[in-house]
């Protein structure tokens, strides 16, 4: 009887051992799974990392995009017999377009400049998308050049505001205060002449064997957008783009007095002309400056306006 109490109890030694064994052996079996599932997870995650999709580039700003809403009638100045009132109802039915139109040209410049800085000199190629847009540009401001750097700074600088001030001094001397035929009857307030037959009116005083007419514009803000693409890409006013472009360097507001001195060849009295508009500036600019005031004015409440809404 002890000799099989013992051999039984041997026996049950090593069943419980090779239990013991098995469930060891489980236990591992788990744990390497388990260990292996996070580690899994971790290389889909790393590779989650790895990837890096690039988010959709900002739509790259409109060259010579269509005019909403331009204004076909222009008033009727001359019926506003207060002189200072004329001016007020003058420079409030233009400075809308001014201003559009230099905030149009300045988001032009903005991307012209993160691209030049971001990618050309960086060696990076422009995208299919970009260099279409460049192209449109150069054409638009009359840029002709295979040298990419050289298209770039000629670009910059021409692709610049030209100060609310004087476009509308100027829209004031070259029409007669809104007044003049070529403003009521072709929405032409700074004098720009075409050459095709019928693109404009014919004025009354063209000497004989000249062909040029006043140019005929659908609205008054396609004349202000044509005046200030002339000043800047005419040959002729190079010295204006040159004062700028040194205003620009020195970090110095844009001066309408300062950017006068490059209209020399805006008129055949030279000069004199640009005394004159340099005057008309210094009396007229607290005008301005207050109908402008006005106009933020009434933008922030309208922005105010529809916050509340």
């Amino acid at each position: 009887m002890l000799k099989e109490k013992i051999i039984k109890h041997k026996v049950l030694s090593v069943v419980s051992g090779l239990l013991a064994l098995i469930v060891l052996v489980l236990i591992l079996v788990v744990l390497q799974v388990d260990d292996q599932v996070p580690a899994q997870q971790q290389a889909e995650q790393g590779k989650q990392a790895v990837t890096f999709v690039a988010p959709p580039a900002a739509p790259l700003p409109a060259v010579n995009g269509p005019i909403q809403q331009g204004h076909t009638e222009v008033p009727n100045f001359a019926e506003i017999t207060n002189v200072t009132a004329r001016k007020v109802e003058f420079f409030r039915f233009l400075l809308p377009a001014a201003r559009q139109e230099n905030q149009a040209i300045l988001t032009q410049r903005e991307t012209l400049e993160n691209l030049y800085h971001e990618k050309v000199l960086k060696g990076i190629a422009l995208s299919k998308e970009e260099a279409a847009w460049l192209a449109k540009l150069s054409d638009y401001y009359k840029v002709d050049t295979q040298d990419r750097t050289r298209q770039f700074k000629l670009l910059l600088r021409r692709v610049d505001i030209v100060p609310e001030t004087l476009v509308l001094i100027q829209a004031a001397n070259e029409s007669g205060w809104g007044t003049s035929r070529f403003a009521l009857q072709a929405r032409n307030f700074f004098g720009q002449w075409c050459w095709v037959p019928g693109c404009g009116l014919v004025p009354n005083q063209r000497p004989e064997g000249e062909s040029y007419e006043v140019q005929l514009f659908a609205n008054m803000e396609s004349s202000v957008r044509a005046y200030i693409r002339n000043l800047n890409t005419h040959q002729a006013y190079h010295d204006l783009r040159s004062i700028r472009r040194l205003q620009r360097l020195h970090d110095k507001p844009m001066k309408a007095t300062a950017l006068a001195e490059g209209l020399m060849s805006y008129s055949t009295r030279g000069e004199a002309y640009i005394a004159e508009l340099q005057q008309m500036i210094r009396v007229n600019g607290p005008i301005i400056e207050a109908i402008r005031a006005d106009l933020e004015e009434s933008n922030e409440q309208g922005i105010l306006s529809q916050v509340g809404s």
